[in-house]
């Protein structure tokens, strides 16, 4: 089939990766369900336009395992008779519509087509149909991803179904190498700088593809720099008092910025049983708080445990809930006490499977000696793992959803890994961390007592709710430490003046060795 050799002869290995854990995906659902039980929810977009030839795919496979003849079939004249539903929507734009239909036509698809919203759509339908799972193009980042894993029953107060999420770890990155891979058909809209498509009233062309500021040309989607800012071209409306609804604002240029000014908060979690027996000292955290604040995140939370999958699973449960990135490093490896990998694995409810391009990557590090140790390594989370590659990393590091799994073991490594996160970060539209404004800090030094400073520091806090302020003292009698940290300084030269004025001149100075924070 083309889809299957367009992608086992590309040379993007990242690609190769994500097409194979989908193709599983798909065909663990097929298995699991017979062809009637299984439907596809296609909308006309780009993710769904990667489902429909996923799916196409991943059925001609699974033909071929079972025995089932193919009949030597072209990818045109190839049927997949799973049943497509269609919701028709008058607020859709014409080119949607246009496209899913020649779609249906082309490929010979077995289509719902439903003009009722989704939920009452899907009850009437199921009612109708012994239909028990949908294939959805969901993706982390979108509006309905949030909870869902790759096999997710619908939620409560909808009509009951198993939701199939194959490209649910797939990125901007990942949907736009298929489709240019694959070279199959896409919807008009994406060539005139639509990025995420909703309806006529909600969408424009992200701004961010203008071709220049005089013109309103936009280059096409697959050239959007940063494919975390896909939803950029979605627009609020402005109401008017006077006329109603009016012009709409985009979530455009200034999208960027608000990212940047944005604070993310991550946690560090470090595993190791030597930590605890106070074998070792962890300088790994401290480096990683201080690079993680160079770039704008707050860290919520340090914390280290021991050498146990169960240990691993529940922290990393418990933070991956609460962070926008959790940062894993220790125990990683082939020996008894490496349980990172696995203990995160546990923590998604995945399985452990073998990774070829991982393995690739380790084969080439240590050659053909220790070849078991070698294959356990390469045992991965099966399904939610992305591999992060970079020219100056022999072995690619883990990223599973927010988990990001260092291998680092000491500074040096630390240093180069983060580097690496950075650059990847910078250059990659698809790169794992958000780059934002560092946090920028000041420390005034002063001799007053705790009771004195104490109440005025407490309004301050109140006045400067988006500052960081706190105090210390380097010993029980040494001077006091105040540290304002944020992200504006015109804000932080506020609030430190407004607490001077609160004391007599000369109560505060800037003291003369600042602390490496």
């Amino acid at each position: 089939m083309e889809i299957d050799k367009a992608i086992r002869e590309s040379d993007d290995r990242r690609l190769k990766t994500k097409y194979n854990n989908a193709i599983y995906v798909i065909q663990r659902a097929l298995a699991l369900y017979s062809i009637e039980e299984v439907a596809f929810s296609f909308n006309g977009g780009k993710d769904s336009t990667v489902l429909l030839h996923l799916l196409r795919a991943g059925y001609f496979l699974h033909k071929g395992e079972h025995g089932l003849p193919n009949g030597g079939l072209s990818d045109h004249d190839f049927k997949c008779p799973i049943r497509t539903i269609y919701f028709e929507s008058p607020s859709a734009f014409p080119e949607i519509n246009s496209f899913t239909y020649e779609i249906a036509s082309t490929y010979a698809l077995e289509m719902d087509i439903i003009r009722l919203d989704f939920k009452s759509g899907l009850e009437a339908l199921l009612k109708e149909k012994p239909i028990r799972a949908i294939f959805l193009g969901v993706r982390i980042g979108d509006p309905t991803a949030v909870g869902q894993e790759q096999f997710s029953p619908s939620s409560p107060g909808w009509p009951p179904f198993m939701r199939v999420n194959p490209i649910l770890d797939w990125s901007y990155r990942d949907v736009w190498a298929f489709l240019l891979t694959c070279n199959v058909r896409y919807c008009s809209l994406y060539d005139q700088g639509y990025t995420s498509i909703g309806s006529i009233y909600d969408t424009v062309p992200n701004a961010l593809l203008r071709a220049n500021k005089s013109t309103e040309k936009f280059k096409p989607a697959y050239q959007l720099p940063d494919g975390r800012l896909e939803r950029a071209g979605r627009v609020k409306k402005i109401y008017n008092s006077v006329s109603g609804y009016s012009d709409v604002v985009s979530n455009g240029p200034n999208n960027l910025k608000t990212c940047q000014s944005s604070t993310f908060t991550a946690s560090v979690l470090a595993v190791g049983d030597e930590i605890l027996f106070g074998n070792i000292e962890d300088q790994l955290g401290l480096a990683l708080c201080r690079k993680l604040s160079s770039v704008g995140w707050t860290v919520s939370k340090t914390v280290v445990i021991r050498n146990d999958i169960d240990s691993v699973a529940e922290e990393v449960e418990r933070l991956k809930a609460n962070n926008d990135m959790v940062f894993i490093y220790g125990g990683v490896g082939p020996l008894h006490s490496d349980v990172a990998i696995a203990g995160v694995a546990k923590a998604f409810g995945v399985c452990l499977a073998p990774d070829e391009a991982f393995e690739e990557y380790l084969r080439q590090c240590i050659g053909e000696k220790c070849t078991g140790d070698r294959t356990e390594m390469a045992q991965l989370p099966e399904g939610i793992t992305e591999l992060l590659l970079h020219e100056r990393l022999p072995v690619p590091l883990i990223k599973c959803h927010n988990i990001i799994i260092l291998s680092a073991t000491n500074s040096t490594e630390l240093g180069n890994q983060w580097d690496c996160l950075i650059e990847l970060s910078s250059s990659n539209y698809s790169g794992p961390l958000i780059l934002t404004d560092p946090f920028v800090s000041k420390q005034l030094e002063t001799s007053l007592s705790d009771l004195q400073i104490a109440l005025p520091l407490s309004q301050l806090r109140l006045r400067f709710p988006d500052l960081y302020i706190g105090c210390y003292r380097k010993s029980r009698y040494g001077p006091l430490l105040v540290t304002f940290e944020g992200k504006d300084p015109d804000r932080i030269e506020l609030a430190a003046n407004a607490l001077c004025k609160e004391f007599h001149p000369g109560a505060f100075c800037e003291p003369t060795t600042k602390d490496d924070f």
